[in-house]
């Protein structure tokens, strides 16, 4: 029997609660069993649950949608470094440093923001995938496929704004989710973005970090920067800054705590 086990919920990428993306955080006291985890993220019902376990100085860390574990999320790693610090279970000055099924990945408080350090994921361009271009609908400038997902180039952000995709559609495709993106028009961004990943259980994802891991390269080299801020255009909605650093993309974003509990079971 699992003892009672408190959680917090946190909003990542945004500074108001009830926008970003929300994620809860468990910090365990030994590695939990994978089934009663997933059992946890279906009972939780966000996008992400966040599972901690400390080692030495460092901090183990999986991640669950409501559907599966998934290899790399950004939004709820955010959160759990925003819990360490606020919770006092790192110094306000430390480096929050998590072992994954993605390797070693860090985050730091900067300027404000909580920069994350991850694997940068360019696209590499696909041929036709007429099964995708279906599910979207929509005219599309480029198709290109990370790791995990296809990312796609819409003409406008008014495009995609107002995108509607066949979500069923999306399911079936053999990747973790679908990217769209365009170039901003609203002022103070430089590309806008949403990401659907129905297949995971997450019909639309309100900010993804792990996506702009493959943003920030893709737009850099469109636009010729370094530096860039997304804006992931969901209903929620929620502001991603890039660096990339080689290999590398550090991923800024604020959080906010709104939530705290007591799992009893």
């Amino acid at each position: 029997m699992i003892p009672p086990q408190s959680f917090t919920q946190v909003d990542a990428f945004t500074e108001r609660p009830f926008a970003g993306n929300p994620a809860a955080v468990l910090l365990l006291p030994d590695a939990g069993d994978p089934e009663w985890m997933q059992l946890v993220a279906q009972e939780m019902n966000l996008a992400e649950t966040a599972f901690l376990v400390r080692r030495g100085e460092d901090f183990d860390l999986r991640w669950f949608t409501p559907a599966c574990e998934v290899d790399l999320c950004g939004h709820a790693t955010l959160a759990s470094a925003h819990v360490l610090w606020e919770d006092g279970h790192l110094a306000p000055s430390a480096v929050a440093r998590f072992h994954t099924r993605s390797g070693l990945l860090t985050a730091e408080r900067r300027d404000r923001l909580i920069w994350l350090d991850f694997p940068a994921t360019p696209p590499v361009a696909s041929p036709p995938v007429p099964d995708l271009e279906r599910a979207l609908r929509v005219p599309h400038a480029f198709i290109g496929q990370t790791p995990f997902d296809y990312l796609v180039e819409v003409e406008s952000e008014d495009a995609v704004r107002t995108l509607v995709p066949d979500l069923a559609a999306l399911a079936d495709l053999p990747v973790r989710g679908t990217i769209v993106t365009a170039r901003a028009s609203t002022p103070g961004f430089d590309f806008v973005s949403r990401f659907f990943a129905p297949a995971a259980g997450v019909p639309e994802d309100p900010v993804t970090g792990s996506a702009h891991s493959a943003l920030g390269p893709f737009w850099g080299g469109r636009l010729g920067r370094t530096t860039m801020v997304g804006y992931q255009a969901s209903p929620r909605g929620g502001t991603v800054r890039v660096e990339l650093a080689g290999d590398r993309v550090r991923l800024g974003g604020h959080a906010v705590t709104v939530l705290r509990g007591t799992l009893l079971v």
